[in-house]
């Protein structure tokens, strides 16, 4: 588990940048593109993710509920096993069977017990078998309208992916490319085997509903959310301990939400184009963000000229100024949910 409010230890992911090196300036918006756009992109993320949920939960109900179904049928057979024995015995001796087993019995009081065990037998095998089969009609609807659910939740999830598809080609054209440099040279993916611990979800599955309420631990004065700060603390865990700034109080994105945080490349804080071995590290980050997504509830992450999305893996992203802030080429940027 992790304690919120707790400061990262100096020297680590919370230590001022160098002189020298240039820190993201926090009175302005550097994250490229219009405040309108990534609303849009948040927006679009954060309801992809919530269907894609919704279909996962629908996905393991159903499977359970398949399962309950096969041990429904099997004990059917089983019960029309001994229905088809009882009727068996029935037709090879008739009625005479029953009046027999009544008959010897010695003395009246036998004769009724014998008659209500008769009876008894008789009425325990219809009610269990009327009980299993209002089951299996229970669970054939029940997986009718699972069926049903899950082909509107695929539905959703189609429609989600074409809202975003749609806000980041919207993004695409809306920001400048940049002509590639020596710096770009290479792929900007990156290896992480390192597992996140997962941010606590509700019972649904879904993730609970946060505010602003953390005391940002960066240097950067302000709030963040307890899943933020729970991610900024894994990557810490995780070895990724280079300056890191969070909270922004103007612009547009999540910083000023509380729900992003810039990750520099350099050791000391956000410089030039990061290359050779802080490009390295910065790939790894990325890829480690990428790769527990699902565990840390990640929006989306920004990284040298791209941005990775839950619904579309990594896609364009030209920087609005052609600055490495917002070419985000000095450092990884990751928004949450």
């Amino acid at each position: 588990m992790f304690a919120l409010g707790v400061a990262l230890p100096a020297g680590t992911a919370s230590a001022a940048p160098p002189t020298g090196l240039r820190a993201a300036a926090p009175d302005s918006d550097e994250e490229g593109g219009t405040p309108a756009l990534r609303a849009q992109l948040e927006a679009a993320s954060k309801g992809y993710l919530d269907a894609k949920r919704a279909l996962d939960t629908s996905v393991q109900r159903q499977k359970q509920l398949a399962t309950q179904l096969t041990t429904i049928e099997v004990e059917i057979d089983q019960r029309n096993g001994k229905v088809s024995e009882i009727a068996e015995v029935a037709y090879r001796t008739g009625r005479l069977g029953a009046m027999s087993a009544l008959l010897n019995s010695n003395t009246p009081e036998g004769f009724m017990d014998r008659a209500a065990a008769l009876d008894a037998v008789a009425a325990n095998e219809d009610r269990v078998l009327r009980d299993l089969l209002n089951s299996k009609d229970k669970a054939n609807r029940t997986r009718v309208a699972l069926d049903g659910e899950i082909n509107e939740q695929r539905k959703q999830v189609a429609v989600m992916a074409k809202r975003k598809e749609q806000a980041e080609r919207a993004l695409t054209v809306a920001t400048t490319p940049k002509p590639q440099t020596t710096a770009d040279a290479g792929s900007n993916r990156g290896t992480s085997s390192a597992n996140a611990k997962a941010a606590p979800r509700n019972s649904d599955g879904s993730w609970p509903s946060e505010s602003c309420s953390i005391n940002d631990p960066t240097p950067a004065s302000g709030c963040i959310t307890p899943r933020t700060l729970h991610a900024l603390n894994q990557a810490k865990a995780a070895g990724f301990t280079r300056y890191v700034s969070c909270h922004r109080p103007s612009g547009s994105g999540e910083h000023p939400k509380g729900r992003a945080c810039d990750f520099a490349a350099q050791k000391g804080g956000f410089g030039g184009d990061a290359t050779g071995g802080d490009k390295t590290y910065g790939n790894n980050l990325a890829a480690y963000f990428i790769r527990n997504a699902d565990r840390l509830a990640v929006l989306y992450v920004i990284w040298y000229r791209q941005i990775w999305l839950p619904s579309s893996g990594w896609k364009s992203y030209s920087g609005a100024h052609g600055t490495p802030s917002t070419d985000h080429t000095n450092h990884v940027h990751l928004s949450v949910y």
